[in-house]
């Protein structure tokens, strides 16, 4: 039997949409501020991760959504109990899937000489209630065959030592990091595979383009549109 190509998916953002979580902050805001706090957590979730890689720290995942709600709401002037705070804690488990998340991975389970694995910043433990509680991804958990999340080598996307950590987790040998995909929305950790050696395929559902002008020359191996689209892609351009 031929080697199946591993495919790694990042979740928030690429599977999840982080935007979902509007629905139940408009259940305390407008609409207007809803989205503002919305956009602002997700923008402080990510900002957290890349200060502690460049501090050398580390603080779990969860800890840093917590906080990153907590800088959205003020930035917002405004402020939750913590009770209210555990609940939108507890609803970032159960995100709602894009549009184009279903139609892919029935795609993905039905082709043999893909392997595909979850590989996150999140915690296992997050990841795994989003596979369990989500109502539009818990139907395509056993697509992925395993979950690859950065608090074990407690760094986090784009750092060069995360993607080493996915190799290694799912036995591939890191001085061949060609071998592996990586599907994301996020272009921070699209670069951060490329640097990485690996392939990459950007999910340009918004149709924008790609800008990411930090390094001209990792650019995605290939942009698609849809996720519908990267089973093509992967064979195009398999080695």
């Amino acid at each position: 039997m031929a080697t199946k190509t591993i495919v790694a998916f990042d979740l928030y953002g690429t599977l999840l949409s982080t935007e979902s979580i509007v629905k139940q902050l408009e259940k305390h805001f407008d609409n207007a501020k809803a989205q503002s706090i919305s956009s602002l957590w997700r923008r402080y979730q990510l900002e957290y991760t890349w200060r502690l890689n460049s501090m050398g720290r580390y603080e779990e995942f969860s800890a840093i959504t917590r906080n990153s709600l907590i800088h959205a709401l003020a930035d917002n002037n405004e402020q939750l109990s913590n009770d209210n705070i555990e609940h939108f804690m507890q609803a970032y488990d159960s995100l709602s899937t894009f549009s184009d998340v279903d139609p892919a991975l029935s795609h993905i389970a039905a082709d043999p000489t893909i392997q595909a694995v979850i590989f996150s910043n999140g915690t296992r433990s997050m990841v795994s209630n989003s596979m369990l509680r989500s109502r539009d991804l818990s139907p395509h958990a056993s697509v992925f065959q395993d979950i690859v999340t950065s608090d074990k080598v407690k760094q986090y996307k784009p750092s060069q030592a995360s993607y080493k950590h996915l190799a290694k987790q799912t036995g591939q040998d890191p001085s061949h990091m060609n071998k592996l995909w990586l599907i994301s929305g996020n272009p921070f950790d699209i670069v951060g595979a490329r640097a990485a050696g690996m392939q990459a395929i950007w999910v340009d559902r918004v149709g924008t383009g790609w800008r990411d002008a930090m390094a001209p020359d990792l650019r995605p191996t290939a942009i698609v549109h849809s996720l519908e689209h990267i089973v093509n892609e992967i064979h195009r351009h398999r080695l």
